[in-house]
């Protein structure tokens, strides 16, 4: 186990006196001051998993000492290596300023420079997104930084503290041996070590460890509703509320079908004649493996199936940590069971969750050359629904249509058709990945807790993107909401419109226009064909 130590002779240069500090253990850290923010930040949250400890469960650290500088974000986790299909103006989230390495598994807080006397602050875990694949803190800094300032402008100051965690093959690898090895998942088991430390050490930095909210997109979402049904649904108290944008369930099928690229990288990296391919991965040089690991398929892969919901994000329904809900007679029965002995416990009470109008834009550009209806239905047999009979397929022909009218982005008419099949796929892509998820998933929280759900379509005006995956985040759509949600467990503000709880008898989506004030609509859109969906995928998971 290691114990963090740095010698006084390296810190004492860097810290003024005004700078903040605060005591883990026997260690001082010492952070910095950005304008209205204190920030601590790469602080190591568990062992470093390197040599034996790669591809291995998370190993905690057992205590600070000495002096920790806590002035930089530490090294961002290995990133998958992401093919460009769009133009250079629209790929600046792809692009990664950090210094990667496997030691990676660090955690930043940030809070008010200014905290009140004698109270102790809500708190608010930020995961973020990436498919799994891509993604840091430090790229997220910017984003952070705003919420925790805006908390201050508004009188309702919160702490924020946010995480890196394992991705692509380093932390999502599936196939036999890790089901064998029970060492599914490890970047979800990272994320609920991060969560166990803020419930040992945030108090230090002023915050209330019983009062913590998830917040995550995209794949930070779906990491939430992961830790949501995590060990049956034992939060372990480690958070009391989740916001959660772009992302609920996934239709994962057994992470026993991510054998293929298990196979693939232990013969890229020369490991296939291994008595225990495992542990001759463990030994390989990082670079051999990292090589292997960018030859497999990416998030905006032309198989989009392949690469999100196999590849590096199958769930196990043997894992102590997350289920696989389509195992179970009833994905639907099974989230309502877990939810309600979540409630009953006490440990998960507000949840609110949406979507942009237009998810599934940025995941169609890989698919171009699909122009005809005959490429457009072998695509969605072959990479989407392999396992069902194509007699069954037979209504999703006709439930999406070519029309270009039809298409994402959504009420543009006939504009934004980059090909014949373009924003069919996108409707297709947009509903499978996240529509059809967030719905059901919802219905099974509904009665149970408090709810609150919105749809936004700004940014409408994005070509061929229109409402993109992430945009609400480009535009600080939902910042006051969720420094409300944090607060106060309601995204109610005093200056917009009420916003009111979402029931499966009366869906109220909180819906935001391009332009104009908050509407309110019904989550009924598309309704046939996103319930034709959750159903298929709920008797045939990928």
């Amino acid at each position: 186990m290691r114990l963090v130590y740095l010698g006084i002779g390296s810190i004492l240069a860097t810290i003024a006196f005004a700078n903040p500090f605060i005591n883990l253990d026997d260690a001082t850290v010492a952070g910095f001051e950005d304008g209205s923010v204190s920030k601590f930040l790469g602080i190591p949250y568990a062992q470093p998993p390197v040599g034996p400890l790669r591809l291995r469960r998370t190993q905690e650290l057992t205590r600070y000492k000495g002096h920790v500088n806590a002035t930089a974000y530490g090294p961002a986790c290995p990133q998958q290596k992401i093919n460009n299909p769009f133009d250079k103006s629209l790929s600046t989230f792809m692009e990664l300023t950090s210094h990667q390495s496997e030691d990676c598994l660090t955690i930043n807080v940030l809070r008010p420079s200014v905290m009140p006397a004698g109270k102790q602050l809500p708190v608010v875990v930020f995961i973020y997104g990436g498919g799994f694949q891509i993604g840091d803190t430090a790229g997220n800094d910017d984003l952070v930084t705003r919420i925790v300032k805006r908390s201050v402008e508004l009188s309702q100051p919160i702490i924020l503290a946010h995480m890196n965690y394992r991705l692509s093959a380093l932390g999502f690898l599936g196939g036999k041996e890790v089901h064998n090895e029970d060492i599914g998942n490890l970047g979800l088991v990272d994320q609920r070590t991060a969560l166990r430390w803020v419930q040992k050490y945030i108090g230090q930095f002023g915050g209330d460890k019983s009062k913590v909210t998830l917040w995550g997109q995209s794949a930070g979402a779906t990491s939430i509703v992961m830790q949501m049904l995590a060990y049956g649904g034992a939060t372990e108290d480690l958070f009391h509320a989740a916001f959660m944008q772009s992302g609920a369930t996934l239709p994962f099928g057994s992470i026993l079908d991510g054998q293929a690229h298990y196979d693939f990288i232990v013969e890229k990296t020369g490991c296939q004649g291994s008595m225990n391919t495992l542990d001759c991965l463990r030994g390989v040089d990082y670079h051999v493996f990292k090589e292997a690991m960018d030859a497999t398929p990416n998030i905006f892969s032309y198989n989009v199936r392949d690469s999100v919901l196999i590849l590096y994000s199958s769930v196990q329904m043997y894992d102590p940590l997350v289920l696989d809900p389509h195992v179970s007679a009833s994905r639907r029965r099974y989230i309502r069971q877990v939810l309600l002995l979540s409630v009953r416990d006490s440990t998960l009470i507000f949840a609110l969750s949406g979507n942009c109008d237009d998810e599934g834009t940025l995941f169609s550009f890989s698919t171009q050359n699909i122009t005809t209806e005959d490429q457009f239905r072998t695509y969605i047999r072959d990479m989407w629904f392999p396992k069902v009979p194509s007699k069954e397929l037979q209504p999703l022909w006709s439930l999406y249509t070519s029309n270009a009218k039809d298409g994402s982005p959504f009420d543009t008419d006939n504009r934004n058709a980059l090909t014949p099949q373009f924003k069919r796929l996108a409707s297709f892509q947009g509903d499978a990945i996240f529509h059809s998820q967030r719905r059901p998933f919802f219905n099974g929280l509904s009665g149970r807790q408090n709810i609150w759900s919105y749809l936004t379509k700004q940014l409408k005006s994005t070509e061929y993107f229109g409402s993109y995956h992430g945009s609400e985040l480009k535009v600080n759509l939902t910042d006051d909401y969720l420094v409300n949600f944090v607060n106060h467990h309601n995204p109610n503000t005093a200056e917009a419109p009420f916003w009111p709880e979402y029931t499966a008898e009366n869906p109220q989506l909180y819906t935001f226009p391009e332009s104009g004030s908050p509407i309110i609509t019904l989550d009924n859109f598309r309704a046939e064909p996103i319930s034709f969906l959750s159903e298929t995928f709920e008797k045939y998971p990928i």
